[in-house]
């Protein structure tokens, strides 16, 4: 009896095996499939890797496994990462025509950057506070508003009575100073966490428009964590609005295509979202002089960038580099505004 229980229970055993493994080897190869086809596609196997779909022709099934691969993956992503971001830094142009030309494994892809940065952009900013309403660096921002405005209340006045006193017309001044004063009560307002008064924007705003100002008036916070969802939802769409903008560059150049350009986008956004990272951590840490510098910085990444990948001229480069400011301008403006629109609902 005891010979046929043992005899169950090893059927029993390899049929679970197989159930949960099908094709295992022997007992001492735990874990380890010996497949004759791939297991994705079910291709003949004749190699390390299955040549129709290139996945591993042997599969390791087990914990230690999975940590393998996860290492292998990280590995080489922070491989390929840092091998790409010196050269999108300082040859952004060299590194585009590579990955256009077909090196591949060498980089990280445009839309795995692209993705990677908004990702990191978003996290570094929500961690320092730069998109709270409520965070001290906007406080400190709203106290410098506050203060600017008042020194230029107070010359606005000397000049209201220096004026009077010679008998000139004031009429103009006490308008500026009018204004200002109002300016002053609203920033005032939103430091305290008040909403702005709502009698002057009914009056001056459309009727169509006016339910979204009310709303970012009275839930300011609420409004603003929206519009950050929108922004990080919709991010992508910052790609097909700037690749409009390429083909106006080059209308003649036909050489260039469609994926050139986007493959030029895609690099170039997640360059300048990685300033964004870089200007917020420096505002967190107090270096608020060397964050206002990197505003220099994505008109000359932009010539190196255009230079290098369209192959182009000095002259050539540089016309193309300010219509190329331009028109990430009006990209920006237009994502913004639409993202503002989204969230305001």
């Amino acid at each position: 009896m005891d010979g046929i229980e043992a005899l169950g229970e090893a059927v029993t055993g390899g049929l679970l095996a197989r159930a949960v493994e099908p094709q295992a080897g022997e007992a001492g190869d735990k874990g380890h499939t010996h497949e004759k086809n791939c297991l994705n596609c079910a291709t003949e196997l004749a190699g390390p890797y299955c040549s129709a779909c290139g996945q591993k022709s042997h599969v390791h099934r087990s914990v230690r496994a999975f940590f393998q691969d996860f290492i292998a993956g990280m590995v080489n992503f922070e491989g390929k990462i840092w091998r790409t971001l010196p050269m999108l830094a300082w040859r952004p142009g060299e590194m585009t025509r590579r990955y256009i030309a077909g090196e591949r494994a060498r980089f990280v892809s445009p839309v795995a950057l692209y993705l990677f940065t908004v990702f990191a952009m978003f996290a570094v900013l929500n961690f320092t506070g730069a998109l709270s309403p409520s965070s001290t660096n906007f406080r400190e921002g709203l106290k410098t508003d506050i203060a600017d405005d008042q020194a230029k209340l107070a010359k606005l006045q000397l000049q209201r009575k220096e004026a009077a006193a010679v008998g000139k017309d004031i009429a103009e001044l006490e308008r500026k100073i009018a204004k200002r004063q109002e300016d002053i009560a609203d920033t005032q307002k939103m430091l305290g966490g008040a909403s702005f008064a709502s009698g002057r924007a009914d009056d001056e705003t459309p009727g169509w428009i006016r339910p979204f100002v009310k709303n970012v008036q009275d839930n300011p916070e609420v409004v603003s964590m929206k519009i950050q969802d929108a922004a990080s939802k919709y991010s992508w769409l910052l790609i097909p609005l700037s690749v409009p903008f390429l083909w106006l560059l080059f209308p003649f150049r036909r050489r260039y295509n469609t994926y050139d350009h986007t493959v030029f986008v895609t690099y170039s956004l997640s360059f300048m979202m990685m300033l964004v990272i870089a200007g917020g951590l420096f505002v967190a840490v107090g270096l608020t002089t060397l964050a206002s510098l990197l505003f220099f910085v994505p008109p000359f990444h932009m010539y190196r960038h255009l230079k290098g990948a369209y192959q182009l001229g000095r002259f050539s480069a540089v016309m193309r580099t300010m219509a190329l400011v331009t028109f990430a301008f009006i990209a920006a403006s237009v994502f913004a505004a639409a993202t503002v629109a989204i969230g305001a609902m």
